[in-house]
């Protein structure tokens, strides 16, 4: 009898033997579940609205339809649906449409399969996780302040900075020494003022304005 607390993922992929190897991968832990694959992004949308699994891992580069594509449909059609970059291109540009089209983590093909199934997880509970490169990406692509942030605090600014790094409102407590209330209510007030309702949102908002938060050591 299949567990009704698994995840259900559907792998999406051009290449036959990647989606074989993440097959194969998604066997080895019991609370993960595949119930499909597709090989363009055209399938995949099939595939989500007959099978309303958790998470979608999605290829970018695919043709018929690309997975930036395909993810802002299911974003669209589906919203319950988290998706995952998966993907072997790390171009600032790919990262930032991505990330516009809806994606709850960009990661790189060659990541652990520990690691995968921890981004699996989180997503599900509508958490992002971004590979270290992507990160860095972002931090690059933060050139000069714009007006539209003024009214954020130095502490806020703080605490974006570490939200676009990927830390989690706990992290974030624990790095600037503050209490867990503090940092949620910190993050509430950043989200307010930039007038979005999610993490992503908020991160999307800073790569399309190029705004310096400052930098801040993360060990």
């Amino acid at each position: 009898m299949v567990s009704q607390n698994r995840i259900r993922i559907v792998i999406v992929d051009d290449h036959a033997m990647l989606r074989r190897g993440l097959a194969v991968f998604l066997m080895s832990y019991s609370d993960l579940e595949l119930v499909g694959e597709a090989a363009n992004g055209k399938e995949a949308l099939a595939l989500c609205a007959e099978k309303r699994p958790d998470v979608v891992l999605m290829d970018l580069m695919m043709p018929i339809m690309d997975g930036i594509t395909a993810t802002r449909l299911i974003h669209h059609d589906f919203p319950d649906i988290k998706v995952i970059a998966l993907t072997s291109f790390g171009e600032e540009r790919l990262i930032k449409d991505a990330l516009a089209a809806g994606v709850t983590g960009y990661l790189f093909k060659k990541i652990s399969a520990d690691d995968l199934a921890k981004a699996i997880r989180a997503a599900k509970k509508g958490s992002p996780t971004y590979a270290q490169e992507v990160t860095d990406v972002l931090v690059r692509s933060i050139q000069e302040p714009q007006p539209k942030f003024e009214n954020l605090t130095p502490r806020e600014r703080e605490v974006l900075s570490l939200m676009v790094k990927g830390l989690e409102n706990k992290e974030i407590a624990d790095l600037l020494v503050i209490s867990l209330p503090t940092a949620k209510n910190h993050v509430s007030n950043i989200l307010a003022k930039l007038g979005v309702e999610s993490r992503t949102e908020a991160i999307i908002m800073v790569l399309e304005h190029n705004l310096t938060l400052g930098t801040f050591y993360i060990p």
